[in-house]
């Protein structure tokens, strides 16, 4: 008597292998990161600012010299070592008195430890507020290519 029915070779697969369906993500996963790694990151918008800056008669710049690899620091024809920084801070303070505001322009090439430097000299001197100024509207400045 042979009963109709199932042998080992006409077993239904009750399982799913998702092992094929790993590698295919796995495979994706890896083009995406290697695509991302690529791209360029976008561009920083330019800041336009709502209110107008007033009047500072404290302009530092801070620019890069490549011949030395080092910053820059300037306030207007003056070039300001980093040693005697805060002493020139204290000589500003004394004569701009009640101006207590002060705009810093920093180059993008610059070290952000430079700039923080500088406004710390500045803090340690008296000043009260600061500016970082970006490239002017309709102006040529420091930041412009």
């Amino acid at each position: 008597m042979s009963v109709v029915g199932s042998s080992p070779e006409e077993d239904v697969m009750s399982t799913i292998n998702i092992t094929p369906f790993t590698d295919v993500l796995l495979v994706l996963l890896i083009i995406f990161m290697i695509l991302t790694s690529l791209l360029k990151p976008p561009p920083v918008p330019e800041a336009k600012n709502r209110i107008k800056v007033t009047q500072s008669p404290l302009v530092m710049i801070i620019s890069h010299n490549p011949k030395t690899n080092e910053d820059e620091i300037q306030v207007g024809a003056d070039i300001i070592p980093k040693m005697e920084l805060y002493d020139h801070m204290r000589a500003y303070y004394d004569q701009f008195g009640k101006a207590n505001d002060i705009i810093i322009k920093a180059a993008p090439s610059v070290k952000y430890g430079t700039v923080l430097t500088v406004m710390d000299a500045a803090k340690a001197a008296g000043f009260l507020e600061f500016g970082l100024a970006n490239k002017i509207q309709g102006a040529t400045g420091l930041n412009t290519p």
